[in-house]
């Protein structure tokens, strides 16, 4: 692809100011700002309007591809149903032979208690779900007092009404309304920030404690659920302390409190698991929500999987004639259900989870080397998802701020020489397809490294950090 060959419509690209509103999108930066056009991928790379072929460390900006980009077994099975069936609704009795495999494909990889799945086309919308659903659970149960919901200080839950209200990040907020009542939120459990003088053992009891002090605040009768992300990706890829997520989903089975667990970026293999939270962290999930990974960003959908517990109940209609209300115009979308069942047949047949749990320590072992760095304040995450966090001073783990742009900077001296990297605040997020090879870790944390010293010297040079 170059520019004499751009490969699009060069006039329609230049309507897209005009009347083009984009998601999440800063204003005043798109009026200096032409946007970045990416035209192409092959892999886990990407290429731009302007030629340049670029290591995606994002996941196609946003963590959801994970098999990479142009797999042409999943764009045939995309065009297969297409040409066979491309749509029907299944509301009520009807259905389709893709959603019904998908189900029981899903079944079949879940935790053993859980087998039941009501599709969505988005997080936010797997996470709606799962509150909308959990709400009704213990309507059903003669409970209808049973409502708040405890979510976590920078997780990331959605953009509904609903999944913003559940999210713990402020800045995400800004301008919008959304609902106070009933959502309650703890304080990140993020090791790096813990009190100063207390062990991580020592910050984790106290967390556990802080749950358990809420929900006796609140009262066992009020709480429907927890929601949390085994690890929160968006918020900073907060790696919970040890045994955290187990002892929390513990203590909510105690009070008859739900655990939803939010794998919409953790699962489909970014940490060597379809679900991670039972066979990594050791919790038992009552409800998992996914999305991203499951079609590899094919095609747009989600998954909320419930309980056998919790799907006895809802199954019961209300009234004679009674239903289920909650669904949507293209829940289990036939094309898009192929894509996820290709998704998983290429994973399995391949061994995709295998390869991450091989090549993830690795990924950590090369991305540790940056810690020399001293600008680096931590380093973390598992397998297919990091974080480096920019510190001023790493005696006192004071942040940049913001006005600096230390993550944007990063980024840009990121793609000068050849890779995609996520920007977020003072810390730079790295979530790459699940299936990049050793060469290619290299090549993503040799980038990184050199783009985080290459940033430390223009601050140096405007006297704006000294190291």
């Amino acid at each position: 692809m170059t520019q004499t060959d751009p490969g699009f419509d060069l006039e329609a690209i230049s309507l897209d100011d005009a009347h083009h509103i984009h998601p999440w999108t800063d204003f005043a930066a798109r009026a200096t700002m032409p946007p970045e056009v990416i035209v192409s991928g092959k892999g886990p790379y990407i290429e731009t309007a302007a030629g340049s072929r670029l290591l995606d460390a994002n996941g196609g900006g946003l963590s959801a591809v994970t098999l990479g980009y142009g797999n042409t077994e999943i764009a045939d099975a995309i065009a297969d149903q297409v040409r066979r069936l491309q749509f029907y609704s299944h509301f009520g009795q009807f259905t389709a032979p893709p959603a019904a495999e998908l189900s029981a494909a899903l079944a079949r990889l879940a935790p053993a208690h859980i087998n039941h799945s009501h599709f969505g086309t988005s997080g936010s919308i797997a996470n709606e779900t799962a509150i909308r659903l959990i709400h009704y659970y213990f309507n059903q149960l003669g409970q209808p007092d049973k409502k708040d919901v405890i979510a976590l200080t920078r997780g990331y839950h959605g953009s509904t009404l609903l999944s913003a209200s559940l999210t713990g990040i402020d800045f995400f907020r800004l301008g919008f309304d959304t609902l106070t009542e009933r959502i309650h939120h703890l304080p990140a459990p993020n090791p790096y920030h813990r009190p100063e003088g207390s062990t991580v053992e020592e910050f984790c009891d106290a967390q556990i404690d802080g749950l358990r002090a809420k929900i006796e605040e609140i009262g066992p009768d009020r709480v429907a659920c927890m929601i949390a992300e085994p690890i929160m990706a968006v918020g900073g890829v907060i790696t919970p302390p040890p045994g955290y997520l187990r002892r929390a989903q513990a203590v909510c089975r105690e009070y008859g409190v739900l655990f939803v667990t939010d794998e919409v970026v953790t699962g489909f293999g970014r940490l060597g698991e379809y679900f991670c939270a039972e066979p990594v962290f050791g919790a038992r999930p009552d409800v998992i929500t996914c999305a991203k990974g499951l079609t590899s960003g094919y095609l747009p959908m989600s998954a909320t999987l419930v309980s056998d517990e919790i799907h006895d109940v809802i199954s019961v209609p209300q009234v004679p004639g009674g239903l289920l209300t909650h669904g949507f115009t293209y829940s289990g979308h036939p094309v898009v259900c192929a894509a996820a069942l290709k998704v998983i047949e290429i994973m399995e047949r391949d061994d995709i989870c295998g390869h991450v749990r091989e090549v993830g320590p690795y990924f950590e072992e090369q991305l540790a080397t940056l810690a020399d760095i001293p600008m680096v304040g931590d380093i973390r995450g598992s397998h297919m998802i990091h974080a480096v966090e920019l510190v001023v001073d790493r005696a006192t783990r004071e942040p940049f701020d913001h006005s600096v742009e230390i993550s944007k900077r990063i980024a840009r001296h990121a793609q000068a020489r050849g890779a995609m990297i996520r920007p977020m605040q003072h810390i730079v997020i790295v979530a790459p397809p699940i299936v990049l090879s050793r060469t290619e870790i290299d090549t993503l944390v040799g980038v990184l490294g050199d783009s985080i010293e290459a940033t430390a010297k223009d601050l140096a040079a405007e006297g704006v950090w000294h190291g």
